[in-house]
């Protein structure tokens, strides 16, 4: 049985669709990187100038690029992550706007120096929604708002010492 997709009323052709979605993708993909593996005040370059991040559930709201930075700046020295995103689907509206359902899984210690942790469980998992807008002075796509919803969580463990 074959599927047909649904007609797109996105004003984009194919190829203009598909380079749409594989930005978008790649943006969620660089924030993860940027907390994890690079300097986590960057990650607020991702975002628009008046971005948003937020998570309902904690009742925490973020708005502005500035504030981003500070946000995602200010985690422990100490804290060593790794997120897992994951089913990453981007559903392009327009040569402008798009949104994005991803999951996400996160592991994390604070307390890090170096070592080798052991694995334990993820600490969050659950699933972002994100809206992008094409940014054209710049030529990318960028994260306008960034909402987490959690349907597991947990406190970060601290590292074992000794």
């Amino acid at each position: 049985m074959s599927e047909r997709s649904p007609a797109r009323d996105d004003g984009l052709d194919p190829l203009g669709r598909l380079v749409a979605e594989r930005a978008c993708e790649r943006v969620i993909l660089d924030v993860v990187h940027c907390l994890d593996l690079g300097e986590p005040a960057s990650a607020a370059e991702l975002f628009t100038v008046d971005g948003v991040w937020e998570w309902p559930a904690g009742e925490r709201r973020v708005e502005g690029r500035a504030a981003l930075r500070r946000y995602f700046g200010g985690r422990p020295e100490s804290r060593l992550s790794r997120r897992v995103s994951s089913n990453v689907r981007v559903t392009v509206r327009s040569a402008e706007t798009a949104g994005a359902t991803s999951y996400l899984t996160t592991f994390r210690v604070d307390g890090h120096r170096g070592e080798l942790v052991s694995a334990g469980p993820p600490v969050q998992v659950g699933h972002y929604t994100d809206t992008f807008s094409f940014d054209r002075e710049s030529g990318r796509w960028l994260l306008a708002h960034r909402v987490l919803h959690l349907a597991f969580g947990g406190p970060t463990p601290k590292a074992p010492t000794g």
